[in-house]
């Protein structure tokens, strides 16, 4: 896989650069920046090599069909003010974009085309589509590792028509996730949270030969109180998941890999309301298990200590609200307390996981924190992402 940054003549070449710029929106306001400051170094980086760069990127599901309200407008506007330069938001049909039609002021260096995803070839990965796309440009760039399980047009079929390169975030996301995959430091430990188990059982089941330690958290472990035969009231959980369950612990028990789940709890009769700590003896029928207990996180923090590798995807709890964010928080500061002693390698994964870490201002104090949602689990299942592949 060749990247960007190895090459060396990259002067007013009109490079084409795939970025996942798939914000949360509100009101037409970006709620969350850490995918446009993740973007940043590849930009610089074009920029100095007084490359043109025309970036693709996409916001949510359009369908194939413009959506003014998922339009890239509002992206453009704080990707302007963070580079300090002016980028020209293209809505023309893309089909009716030429090369030589771009970049006519010489003073342009960054042109924006639309939602990618407002043309229904591009999830049909449409070779006509990305041949269209390659002939706007001299050179291909992904950098959007979170859009590599994808195979659309703008990510794989786009490659056989361009010279294509990695970008510096794509790369640095790949090496971080091989570190944790391939080449380990000892004792290594998993947390891993979300609501369904199933979503993340091809995850779990691949790593349990690999790590030493899998705890789960979250709605996810609310399964395993259940097969264990604990009340959990009214709490969040998933029909059928038995034998997944089941089959997890055999697989554990055959590699030496300790399967922990909670042992206390933080519930509430709602979302809303105030914690109240419980053993799992005394959830009642009208519980809702919302956060993992002290004695829980009392273990959790024991085995961070005693790791020098660790993968977190997943809150602890409903850290939505306060009453039930504790879980989160410190599982966060043990890590990052470990961290800046160099004791420890991190790395998060997620869009929660992310959002409890800008909630302690703490984005910055993992060794690597991934802004990919399905394709970071993808990679971690031992899948070929179809987006690396392409560029190898």
């Amino acid at each position: 896989m060749n990247n960007i940054k190895d090459q060396e003549n990259l002067n007013q070449k009109k490079i084409l650069l795939r970025l996942d710029l798939n914000v949360p929106l509100k009101n037409g306001i970006i709620v969350d920046q850490t995918r446009i400051n993740k973007i940043l170094p590849v930009i610089n980086f074009l920029l100095k090599k007084n490359s043109k760069i025309i970036i693709i990127s996409h916001i949510g599901r359009p369908k194939g069909k413009v959506n003014k309200e998922l339009s890239l407008k509002p992206v453009c506007e704080v990707l302007e003010k963070k580079i300090k330069q002016e980028i020209k938001l293209i809505k023309d049909d893309i089909f009716k974009l030429k090369k030589e039609d771009l970049f006519i002021d010489p003073k342009d260096q960054i042109i924006f085309l639309e939602n990618i995803r407002f043309y229904k070839q591009e999830e049909k990965n449409d070779s006509n589509f990305s041949k269209h796309l390659a002939g706007l440009a001299d050179l291909y760039v992904n950098d959007a590792f979170s859009c590599s399980h994808r195979s659309h047009a703008s990510v794989c079929k786009i490659t056989e028509f361009l010279p294509s390169f990695a970008g510096l975030q794509l790369e640095t996301e790949v090496n971080a996730l091989k570190k944790v995959t391939t080449e380990i430091k000892k004792p290594i430990t998993c947390i891993i949270g979300g609501s369904k188990i199933s979503s993340k059982i091809a995850v779990i089941k691949n790593l349990i030969p690999k790590f030493d330690n899998i705890i789960i958290v979250g709605g996810m472990a609310n399964n395993i109180l259940k097969y264990k035969g604990n009340q959990i009231g009214k709490s969040i959980k998933e029909d059928n998941c038995e034998l997944i369950i089941e089959d997890i612990f055999k697989i554990s028990e055959t590699h030496s890999c300790s399967i922990i789940y909670p042992e206390d709890v933080l519930v509430g009769k709602n979302m809303e309301d105030q914690s109240q700590i419980k053993e799992l003896k005394e959830i009642t029928s009208d519980d809702v298990i919302l956060d993992i207990g002290p004695k829980t996180l009392d273990k959790i923090k024991n085995i961070i200590e005693t790791s020098k590798t660790v993968l977190w995807n997943g809150p602890a709890g409903y850290f939505e609200n306060p009453s039930f964010a504790n879980g989160s928080y410190e599982i966060a500061k043990k890590i990052i307390k470990k961290n800046k002693n160099n004791l420890i390698y991190s790395v998060a994964g997620g869009g929660d996981t992310i959002a409890v870490l800008n909630q302690i201002n703490a984005i910055h104090d993992f060794d690597f924190v991934s802004t990919a949602g399905g394709a970071f689990l993808e990679y971690l299942e031992g899948k070929e992402l179809p987006g690396i592949k392409a560029l190898n």
